[in-house]
Protein backbone atom coordinates (compact mmCIF):
# COMPACT_ATOMS: atom_id res chain seq x y z
CA UNK A 1 0.00 0.00 0.00
CA UNK A 2 1.44 3.44 -0.99
CA UNK A 3 0.62 4.83 2.67
CA UNK A 4 2.91 2.30 3.79
CA UNK A 5 5.50 3.59 1.93
CA UNK A 6 8.49 6.24 3.92
CA UNK A 7 8.16 8.58 0.65
CA UNK A 8 4.85 9.06 -1.55
CA UNK A 9 5.21 10.12 -4.67
CA UNK A 10 2.21 13.02 -6.76
CA UNK A 11 3.81 13.81 -9.46
CA UNK A 12 5.42 16.31 -10.35
CA UNK A 13 5.89 16.06 -5.93
CA UNK A 14 7.66 13.67 -3.85
CA UNK A 15 6.75 13.83 0.10
CA UNK A 16 9.49 12.50 2.39
CA UNK A 17 7.40 11.49 5.79
CA UNK A 18 10.43 9.90 7.28
CA UNK A 19 13.12 13.15 6.73
CA UNK A 20 9.99 15.49 6.33
CA UNK A 21 10.53 16.88 3.17
CA UNK A 22 8.57 17.95 0.26
CA UNK A 23 9.98 18.37 -2.96
CA UNK A 24 9.18 18.88 -6.14
CA UNK A 25 11.25 17.76 -9.35
CA UNK A 26 14.64 16.82 -6.64
CA UNK A 27 14.07 20.59 -5.38
CA UNK A 28 12.74 20.95 -1.57
CA UNK A 29 9.94 22.88 -1.08
CA UNK A 30 9.86 24.99 2.01
CA UNK A 31 6.67 24.14 4.38
CA UNK A 32 6.19 25.05 8.14
CA UNK A 33 6.15 21.71 10.36
CA UNK A 34 2.23 21.93 10.46
CA UNK A 35 1.17 22.86 7.18
CA UNK A 36 3.89 19.31 6.65
CA UNK A 37 1.72 17.65 8.78
CA UNK A 38 -1.47 18.42 7.30
CA UNK A 39 -0.57 17.29 4.04
CA UNK A 40 0.80 14.10 5.14
CA UNK A 41 -2.89 13.62 7.12
CA UNK A 42 -4.18 14.25 3.29
CA UNK A 43 -2.09 12.03 1.04
CA UNK A 44 -2.14 9.54 3.32
CA UNK A 45 -6.35 9.47 3.23
CA UNK A 46 -6.11 9.78 -0.49
CA UNK A 47 -9.80 10.06 -1.56
CA UNK A 48 -11.39 10.13 1.64
CA UNK A 49 -12.71 13.48 3.70
CA UNK A 50 -10.02 14.58 6.05
CA UNK A 51 -12.97 17.04 8.38
CA UNK A 52 -11.70 20.28 10.02
CA UNK A 53 -11.94 18.79 13.48
CA UNK A 54 -9.37 15.86 12.52
CA UNK A 55 -6.83 18.28 11.48
CA UNK A 56 -7.62 19.92 14.59
CA UNK A 57 -6.97 16.39 16.41
CA UNK A 58 -3.85 15.23 14.61
CA UNK A 59 -1.82 18.60 13.32
CA UNK A 60 -2.89 21.33 16.10
CA UNK A 61 -3.20 18.30 18.56
CA UNK A 62 -5.67 20.28 20.56
CA UNK A 63 -3.97 23.70 20.34
CA UNK A 64 -7.24 25.92 20.33
CA UNK A 65 -7.14 27.85 16.67
CA UNK A 66 -9.60 29.43 14.62
CA UNK A 67 -10.86 28.04 11.20
CA UNK A 68 -9.28 30.60 9.46
CA UNK A 69 -5.58 28.55 10.87
CA UNK A 70 -6.75 25.57 8.90
CA UNK A 71 -7.60 27.79 5.86
CA UNK A 72 -4.38 29.39 5.67
CA UNK A 73 -2.58 26.40 5.30
CA UNK A 74 -4.76 25.02 2.93
CA UNK A 75 -4.12 27.92 0.99
CA UNK A 76 -0.67 28.14 1.91
CA UNK A 77 -0.31 24.72 0.54
CA UNK A 78 -2.17 25.31 -2.40
CA UNK A 79 0.24 27.66 -3.10
CA UNK A 80 3.26 25.42 -2.59
CA UNK A 81 1.61 22.33 -5.06
CA UNK A 82 0.82 25.35 -7.75
CA UNK A 83 -2.70 23.69 -7.09
CA UNK A 84 -6.31 26.11 -7.63
CA UNK A 85 -9.39 25.73 -5.49
CA UNK A 86 -11.45 25.94 -8.70
CA UNK A 87 -10.27 22.97 -10.92
CA UNK A 88 -8.15 21.70 -7.89
CA UNK A 89 -5.45 18.29 -8.98
CA UNK A 90 -4.62 17.72 -5.79
CA UNK A 91 -6.34 19.18 -2.10
CA UNK A 92 -10.48 19.67 -2.95
CA UNK A 93 -12.37 21.29 -0.79
CA UNK A 94 -15.59 19.66 0.89
CA UNK A 95 -17.96 22.57 1.86
CA UNK A 96 -18.50 23.20 5.58
CA UNK A 97 -16.80 19.66 6.12
CA UNK A 98 -13.16 19.36 5.47
CA UNK A 99 -10.75 18.62 2.41
CA UNK A 100 -10.05 15.71 0.59
CA UNK A 101 -6.53 14.80 -1.65
CA UNK A 102 -7.59 13.67 -4.88
CA UNK A 103 -3.74 13.83 -6.35
CA UNK A 104 -2.99 10.78 -8.32
CA UNK A 105 -0.07 8.04 -5.82
CA UNK A 106 2.46 6.71 -8.08
CA UNK A 107 5.46 4.21 -7.05
CA UNK A 108 8.37 6.73 -7.77
CA UNK A 109 12.03 5.88 -8.24
CA UNK A 110 14.62 6.84 -6.53
CA UNK A 111 14.55 10.82 -4.92
CA UNK A 112 17.34 12.49 -6.43
CA UNK A 113 16.16 11.19 -9.61
CA UNK A 114 12.12 12.30 -10.07
CA UNK A 115 10.42 12.61 -13.66
CA UNK A 116 9.64 16.42 -14.34
CA UNK A 117 5.91 17.02 -15.37
CA UNK A 118 6.18 19.13 -18.14
CA UNK A 119 2.64 19.73 -18.53
CA UNK A 120 2.07 20.98 -14.84
CA UNK A 121 0.89 25.01 -15.09
CA UNK A 122 2.94 27.17 -13.80
CA UNK A 123 1.67 29.26 -10.10
CA UNK A 124 1.30 32.60 -13.03
CA UNK A 125 -1.43 30.70 -15.23
CA UNK A 126 -3.42 29.29 -12.35
CA UNK A 127 -3.37 32.86 -10.41
CA UNK A 128 -4.52 34.35 -14.18
CA UNK A 129 -6.79 31.26 -14.82
CA UNK A 130 -8.17 31.70 -11.11
CA UNK A 131 -8.94 35.48 -11.12
CA UNK A 132 -10.41 35.52 -15.12
CA UNK A 133 -12.97 32.79 -13.80
CA UNK A 134 -13.55 34.84 -10.64
CA UNK A 135 -14.24 38.27 -13.02
CA UNK A 136 -15.84 36.30 -15.37
CA UNK A 137 -18.53 34.62 -12.88
CA UNK A 138 -19.24 37.82 -10.99
CA UNK A 139 -20.15 39.80 -14.54
CA UNK A 140 -22.29 36.75 -15.33
CA UNK A 141 -23.80 37.54 -11.44
CA UNK A 142 -24.31 40.78 -12.38
CA UNK A 143 -26.10 39.89 -15.54
CA UNK A 144 -28.01 37.64 -13.92
CA UNK A 145 -29.16 40.44 -11.24
CA UNK A 146 -29.67 42.85 -14.25
CA UNK A 147 -32.66 40.57 -15.80
CA UNK A 148 -34.29 39.65 -12.54
CA UNK A 149 -34.92 42.78 -11.53
CA UNK A 150 -35.39 44.59 -15.23
CA UNK A 151 -38.06 42.03 -15.75
CA UNK A 152 -39.35 42.84 -12.29
CA UNK A 153 -39.41 46.97 -12.78
CA UNK A 154 -40.12 46.94 -16.14
CA UNK A 155 -43.28 44.80 -15.42
CA UNK A 156 -44.18 46.79 -12.81
CA UNK A 157 -43.50 49.92 -14.88
CA UNK A 158 -45.75 48.62 -18.03
CA UNK A 159 -48.67 47.96 -15.76
CA UNK A 160 -48.71 51.40 -14.39
CA UNK A 161 -48.10 52.57 -18.31
CA UNK A 162 -50.36 50.14 -20.48
CA UNK A 163 -50.60 52.52 -23.24
CA UNK A 164 -46.64 52.60 -23.93
CA UNK A 165 -46.17 48.85 -22.16
CA UNK A 166 -43.91 47.19 -25.06
CA UNK A 167 -41.33 50.45 -25.13
CA UNK A 168 -40.96 51.10 -21.30
CA UNK A 169 -40.96 47.01 -20.66
CA UNK A 170 -37.38 46.51 -23.34
CA UNK A 171 -36.22 50.13 -22.49
CA UNK A 172 -35.77 49.07 -18.40
CA UNK A 173 -34.90 45.62 -19.20
CA UNK A 174 -32.10 46.75 -21.36
CA UNK A 175 -30.88 49.60 -19.21
CA UNK A 176 -31.16 47.46 -15.69
CA UNK A 177 -29.26 44.33 -18.06
CA UNK A 178 -26.50 46.44 -18.82
CA UNK A 179 -26.17 48.28 -15.43
CA UNK A 180 -26.15 45.25 -13.61
CA UNK A 181 -23.32 43.79 -16.77
CA UNK A 182 -21.21 46.74 -15.88
CA UNK A 183 -21.81 45.92 -12.21
CA UNK A 184 -20.69 42.75 -12.09
CA UNK A 185 -17.60 43.24 -14.06
CA UNK A 186 -16.83 46.32 -12.01
CA UNK A 187 -16.76 43.98 -8.66
CA UNK A 188 -15.16 40.80 -10.02
CA UNK A 189 -12.56 42.74 -11.65
CA UNK A 190 -11.96 44.49 -8.21
CA UNK A 191 -11.88 40.99 -6.14
CA UNK A 192 -9.65 39.11 -8.74
CA UNK A 193 -7.03 41.53 -8.43
CA UNK A 194 -6.78 41.93 -4.95
CA UNK A 195 -7.59 38.58 -4.31
CA UNK A 196 -4.76 37.49 -7.23
CA UNK A 197 -2.62 39.93 -5.02
CA UNK A 198 -3.17 38.73 -1.60
CA UNK A 199 -4.90 35.33 -1.49
CA UNK A 200 -8.74 34.57 -1.30
CA UNK A 201 -10.09 35.77 1.78
CA UNK A 202 -13.06 37.50 3.47
CA UNK A 203 -11.10 40.84 3.61
CA UNK A 204 -10.12 40.86 0.11
CA UNK A 205 -13.31 39.45 -1.13
CA UNK A 206 -14.92 43.11 0.36
CA UNK A 207 -12.33 45.26 -0.44
CA UNK A 208 -11.95 44.10 -4.41
CA UNK A 209 -15.58 44.03 -4.65
CA UNK A 210 -15.46 47.70 -2.65
CA UNK A 211 -12.93 48.63 -5.14
CA UNK A 212 -14.23 47.71 -8.47
CA UNK A 213 -17.61 49.40 -7.41
CA UNK A 214 -16.68 52.51 -6.85
CA UNK A 215 -14.91 52.75 -10.12
CA UNK A 216 -17.65 51.65 -12.01
CA UNK A 217 -20.42 53.64 -9.63
CA UNK A 218 -17.77 56.74 -11.00
CA UNK A 219 -17.84 56.17 -14.24
CA UNK A 220 -21.55 55.59 -14.79
CA UNK A 221 -22.51 58.91 -12.92
CA UNK A 222 -19.49 60.89 -14.58
CA UNK A 223 -20.98 59.61 -18.19
CA UNK A 224 -24.67 59.77 -16.71
CA UNK A 225 -24.72 63.55 -16.47
CA UNK A 226 -22.34 63.98 -19.07
CA UNK A 227 -25.03 62.12 -21.06
CA UNK A 228 -28.20 63.67 -20.33
CA UNK A 229 -26.28 67.04 -19.94
CA UNK A 230 -25.19 67.25 -23.78
CA UNK A 231 -28.34 65.61 -25.55
CA UNK A 232 -31.38 66.87 -23.54
CA UNK A 233 -29.34 69.88 -21.74
CA UNK A 234 -30.95 69.06 -18.51
CA UNK A 235 -29.05 68.28 -15.44
CA UNK A 236 -30.80 65.29 -13.53
CA UNK A 237 -29.27 65.49 -10.11
CA UNK A 238 -27.62 63.22 -7.72
CA UNK A 239 -27.23 59.48 -9.37
CA UNK A 240 -25.85 56.70 -8.19
CA UNK A 241 -22.03 57.17 -7.90
CA UNK A 242 -19.05 56.10 -6.01
CA UNK A 243 -20.84 55.93 -2.54
CA UNK A 244 -23.33 53.74 -3.93
CA UNK A 245 -21.00 51.89 -5.71
CA UNK A 246 -18.35 51.19 -3.21
CA UNK A 247 -21.19 50.32 -0.40
CA UNK A 248 -23.01 47.63 -3.29
CA UNK A 249 -19.51 46.46 -3.69
CA UNK A 250 -18.69 45.50 -0.74
CA UNK A 251 -21.98 44.14 -0.24
CA UNK A 252 -21.29 41.57 -3.06
CA UNK A 253 -17.84 41.25 -1.57
CA UNK A 254 -19.46 39.82 1.76
CA UNK A 255 -21.71 38.00 0.21
CA UNK A 256 -19.02 35.93 -1.97
CA UNK A 257 -17.35 35.66 1.44
CA UNK A 258 -20.41 34.00 3.21
CA UNK A 259 -21.11 31.69 0.19
CA UNK A 260 -17.99 30.12 0.04
CA UNK A 261 -17.99 29.72 3.87
CA UNK A 262 -21.17 28.56 4.41
CA UNK A 263 -22.39 26.82 1.07
CA UNK A 264 -24.92 28.01 -1.25
CA UNK A 265 -27.71 27.37 0.44
CA UNK A 266 -27.20 29.23 3.92
CA UNK A 267 -24.56 31.26 2.41
CA UNK A 268 -27.03 32.68 -0.29
CA UNK A 269 -29.67 33.71 2.07
CA UNK A 270 -26.78 35.03 4.76
CA UNK A 271 -25.70 37.10 1.38
CA UNK A 272 -29.44 37.90 0.62
CA UNK A 273 -30.14 39.07 3.95
CA UNK A 274 -26.74 41.54 4.20
CA UNK A 275 -27.53 43.25 0.62
CA UNK A 276 -31.42 44.10 1.62
CA UNK A 277 -30.22 45.47 5.11
CA UNK A 278 -27.30 47.16 3.37
CA UNK A 279 -29.31 48.48 0.31
CA UNK A 280 -32.06 50.08 2.31
CA UNK A 281 -29.57 51.66 5.03
CA UNK A 282 -28.06 53.53 1.85
CA UNK A 283 -31.44 54.84 0.50
CA UNK A 284 -32.34 55.88 4.27
CA UNK A 285 -28.71 57.32 4.21
CA UNK A 286 -30.27 59.00 1.06
CA UNK A 287 -28.13 56.92 -1.84
CA UNK A 288 -29.68 56.30 -4.75
CA UNK A 289 -29.69 52.92 -6.71
CA UNK A 290 -31.52 51.90 -9.82
CA UNK A 291 -34.98 52.52 -8.87
CA UNK A 292 -34.15 56.23 -7.53
CA UNK A 293 -32.11 57.11 -10.23
CA UNK A 294 -35.32 56.15 -12.50
CA UNK A 295 -37.27 58.26 -10.38
CA UNK A 296 -34.40 61.47 -11.19
CA UNK A 297 -34.81 60.75 -15.23
CA UNK A 298 -38.90 60.62 -14.87
CA UNK A 299 -39.00 63.98 -12.17
CA UNK A 300 -36.65 65.36 -14.47
CA UNK A 301 -37.28 64.82 -18.26
CA UNK A 302 -40.41 66.80 -19.55
CA UNK A 303 -42.42 63.81 -21.40
CA UNK A 304 -40.84 61.10 -19.31
CA UNK A 305 -43.08 57.64 -20.04
CA UNK A 306 -41.84 56.31 -17.21
CA UNK A 307 -44.37 57.35 -14.57
CA UNK A 308 -42.37 55.60 -11.28
CA UNK A 309 -45.00 57.61 -9.27
CA UNK A 310 -47.80 55.43 -10.88
CA UNK A 311 -45.38 52.12 -9.52
CA UNK A 312 -45.27 54.12 -6.25
CA UNK A 313 -48.80 53.24 -6.49
CA UNK A 314 -48.37 49.57 -6.78
CA UNK A 315 -46.38 49.56 -3.75
CA UNK A 316 -48.55 51.21 -1.01
CA UNK A 317 -47.63 54.71 -1.96
CA UNK A 318 -49.79 58.00 -2.88
CA UNK A 319 -46.16 58.31 -5.29
CA UNK A 320 -42.97 56.91 -5.49
CA UNK A 321 -41.40 58.01 -2.12
CA UNK A 322 -39.28 57.08 1.40
CA UNK A 323 -40.82 53.87 1.43
CA UNK A 324 -40.50 52.93 -2.40
CA UNK A 325 -37.37 53.97 -2.21
CA UNK A 326 -36.27 52.10 0.91
CA UNK A 327 -38.10 48.89 -0.33
CA UNK A 328 -36.75 49.09 -4.19
CA UNK A 329 -33.04 49.98 -2.56
CA UNK A 330 -33.26 46.66 -0.58
CA UNK A 331 -34.55 44.62 -3.07
CA UNK A 332 -31.94 45.90 -5.83
CA UNK A 333 -29.15 45.12 -3.28
CA UNK A 334 -30.16 41.96 -2.19
CA UNK A 335 -30.66 40.53 -5.56
CA UNK A 336 -27.48 41.75 -6.50
CA UNK A 337 -25.11 40.44 -3.94
CA UNK A 338 -27.02 37.12 -4.02
CA UNK A 339 -26.87 36.61 -7.91
CA UNK A 340 -23.25 37.43 -7.60
CA UNK A 341 -22.56 35.22 -4.86
CA UNK A 342 -23.96 32.55 -6.41
CA UNK A 343 -22.03 32.81 -9.38
CA UNK A 344 -18.73 33.70 -7.65
CA UNK A 345 -19.36 30.81 -5.72
CA UNK A 346 -19.67 28.18 -7.98
CA UNK A 347 -16.12 28.64 -9.27
CA UNK A 348 -14.58 29.39 -6.06
CA UNK A 349 -14.11 27.93 -2.36
CA UNK A 350 -12.01 28.49 0.55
Amino acid sequence: MHSALPILYFKPFALDRANRRLLRDGEELDVGSRYFDALVLLVEARGQLVTKDRFMEEVWRGVPVTDEALTQCIRSLRRALSDDAAAPRFIATVPKHGYRFVGELYDGEALDTPKPDTTAPDETSLALGSAGRLAASSTLGGAMAGLLGGAFYAGLLSMAVPEDGSAVFLTVLSLCLAVGILGGAGVGIGMALLTGARGVRAFTLVAGGGAGGLVVGALGRLLGLDLFRVLAGVGIGPVTGLLEGAIVGMLAGGGCALVMRYGPRIGAILAGLVGAIGGAVLALAGGRLMAGSLLLLDRSLEGSRLQLDRMGTLLGEGEFGTVSLILSAGLEAAVFVTCVALAVGKVRSF
